[in-house]
């Protein structure tokens, strides 16, 4: 004997109509403006530029401290007779030598690190002893070994990247869950592939940050280092342009190398390293 269950008519439930719901009203203009992260930088920028045209105002001696509208003026001048984008060109060219020679340089000690014992050693030892030491210390061995070239400032970016990306990177890797290790495994991934396709991946946070930090360190190395270097060989970047108008009293120019170094950070902190991490980590849901 079988017992089916009792079949129930199917019925229809008429819901009473929602009353009149008043709908809330749009925010304000001036909030909806103010959660904008850009307009917000802008106004901190902004609040920046008048309280330094203020305080050269109040100093009044163009030679320490020229005002913001007399630093625009050299900036735009420096761009109209090309001399401040060439300079400008310099610089990154070579400093995207010395970054793109540390990054292999990271990955290749990065991944022998998690491959063997001997890696894992080494990278510790090497971190441990040159990590502290600073770039810039290491630019009159530089000189001495490469000669008053390109190579002597590469030599000192390889090292100023190098150490931050490495130990970032590897901080990352330790960090990947054992799940993904043993899915990467169960795949029949090994060395190199088990890199590049479970490690690299759950630790782009920590690789991305070690590349911010690298890219930081390696910019202001270069700097540093093209006061002397340039005005040892008589040409460079940035630095030297710096450098050169300092030693002619053009205080104004000075200052506008230097907005030119700041708004070169700005511009590859917002827009190179915000993109990719916008349509990585945050994409994937790792970073917010």
């Amino acid at each position: 004997m079988s017992i089916s269950p009792v079949r129930r008519r199917e019925y229809e439930v008429r819901l009473p109509p929602l009353p009149e719901l008043r709908l809330e009203r749009e925010l304000p203009l001036g909030q909806r403006l103010w959660q904008q992260g850009w307009l917000r930088k802008s106004l901190i920028l902004l609040v920046l530029a008048l309280i330094w045209e203020l305080a050269a105002r109040y100093q009044g001696n163009d030679l320490l401290l020229p005002g913001f509208l007399q630093t625009a003026s050299a900036f735009v001048e420096g761009l109209g007779s090309g001399e401040l984008p060439q300079k400008i060109a310099i610089s990154l060219a070579v400093l995207l030598k010395g970054y793109v020679i540390g990054i292999g340089l990271a990955f290749v000690l990065t991944t022998l690190a998690v491959s063997t014992q001997f890696g894992r050693d080494l990278l510790g030892t090497l971190t441990s002893m040159f990590n502290p030491l600073p770039a810039i210390a290491l630019l009159p061995l530089a000189l001495l070994w490469f000669g008053l070239g390109e190579n002597s400032l590469i030599f000192v970016l390889v090292h100023s990247v190098l150490w931050a990306l490495t130990l970032n990177t590897y901080s990352g890797f330790l960090g990947v869950s054992d799940t993904l290790r043993m899915a990467g495994r169960n795949y029949g991934l090994k060395g190199l592939r088990f890199v590049l396709l479970i490690l690299v991946p759950a630790a782009l946070p920590s690789i991305l940050a070690g590349l911010k930090i690298g890219w930081a360190f390696a910019w202001r190395t270069l700097i540093a280092a093209e006061l002397v270097f340039g005005a040892s060989s008589g040409k460079g970047g940035l630095g030297w342009y710096i450098f050169q108008n300092r030693n002619e009293l053009y205080t104004d120019k000075v200052f506008a190398g230097l907005a030119a170094v700041i708004l070169i950070g700005l511009l590859v902190e917002n827009l190179v390293f915000a993109s990719l991490e916008r349509v990585t980590v945050k994409r994937w849901g790792m970073q917010r």
